[in-house]
């Protein structure tokens, strides 16, 4: 069952990188090799401020100590290839130190620039319209390849983050603790604000409660994309363990402990989840929820004949929503042109 798996999948076994490490823990470090402690103030602004990729490239370090240290990880991944979109949008597929392939967008607008990041190389959710579900699972990714996607957009945009997505590659939840050391860092090292981050999943057992009792100030994003559970176990086949009514119930247990609204993610498929009757069903569902409904027209890809649905259907489906109550927008793609869905350009690119 995916909600065994565990941080047995982490990593890569090697010693810790450097990024994604506090303060106070590259204080410790530098200690320990023998360095006195405002080195490990420097260190951390190198890393998060100025970008540093080696110790080699931080230069208020003795140079000496620096090629000493040559061999230790920063954590640093490099850009295997980039995809730029006619609205600028820019999709990365980054190389891990391990070889492994995975993929960042970097998604600017007039006042943000939100980085979409992966959380695991590939998916074992096997999602039926996920190009990323095709592809298989590999493993799950560490804390510093989470948070290196988000400092590798922003230095290729020469601009600020401001908002992140876990709505990359891979189940978030599944890869739990490392994605809330993720969020901490980015929050604390980065200062980007917990309220400017949004974690997706499509439901683990359990796991939505346990994100909860961290307290985090992030939006929740669950993806339903049906609105009974015949159809979700059609396209999500991990929903066969997770009903719906169990799923909602944790969703509303999520609200109490937080205080936070769920989000809930619905791509629209054409003839299959975007009738008349399933747009009643989740009204129904949702009546009374303290939530948002994102409506998401499907991205297609090549490997199953799913089409998006026309924008009157689009704008049908939403305005019955809005006729019971419901908080709803709508969610085009961006970089619709460059292989926008999720695990699209890694899939082209490399074969999975």
């Amino acid at each position: 069952m995916v909600s065994t798996l565990d941080s047995s999948l982490t990593t890569p076994s090697s010693s810790r990188p450097l990024l994604g490490m506090s303060q106070t823990e590259l204080t410790d470090w530098v200690q320990g090799q023998g360095q006195p402690a405002y080195r490990g103030k420097q260190l951390h602004q190198w890393l998060y401020n100025k970008g540093a990729r080696t110790l080699a490239d931080i230069t208020v370090f003795p140079k000496d100590w620096r090629q000493a240290m040559q061999q230790v990880s920063v954590g640093r991944s490099d850009i295997h290839h980039r995809s730029i979109a006619p609205d600028q949008t820019v999709k990365f597929l980054l190389r891990l130190e391990d070889g492994h392939i995975i993929e960042a967008v970097g998604i600017p607008t007039d006042k943000r620039l939100t980085v979409c990041v992966s959380s695991q190389v590939g998916c074992p959710m096997a999602c039926d319209f996920c190009a990323t579900g095709k592809g298989g699972f590999i493993r799950n990714l560490a804390t510093h390849e989470i948070v290196d996607q988000v400092l590798t957009v922003q230095e290729a945009f020469e601009q600020r983050v401001s908002n992140i997505v876990f709505m990359g590659m891979g189940e978030p939840l599944i890869n739990a603790q490392n994605v809330v050391n993720a969020v901490k860092c980015l929050n604390q090292d980065i200062g980007i604000g917990q309220r400017s981050i949004t974690v997706s999943t499509v439901g683990i057992p359990g796991q939505i409660r346990r994100l909860a009792e961290h307290h985090l100030q992030i939006t929740l994003a669950v993806s339903l994309h049906a609105s009974n559970q015949s159809l979700r176990t059609e396209l999500i086949p991990s929903a066969q363990q997770y009903p719906l009514t169990a799923l909602l119930d944790e969703c509303r247990e999520y609200v109490t402990i937080t205080g936070r609204r769920v989000t809930f993610e619905y791509i629209l498929l054409a003839g299959l989840n975007d009738c008349e009757e399933h747009a009643a069903e989740l009204s129904q569902l949702l009546r009374g929820f303290q939530s948002h409904v994102n409506l998401i027209p499907y991205n297609p890809i090549d490997e199953v004949d799913y089409q998006r649905p026309s924008r009157k259907r689009v704008n049908q489906f939403t305005d019955r929503l809005k006729a019971s109550g419901i908080a709803v927008s709508v969610r085009y793609s961006r970089g619709l042109e460059k292989d926008a869905a999720c695990g699209q350009l890694r899939a082209s690119k490399i074969g999975n």
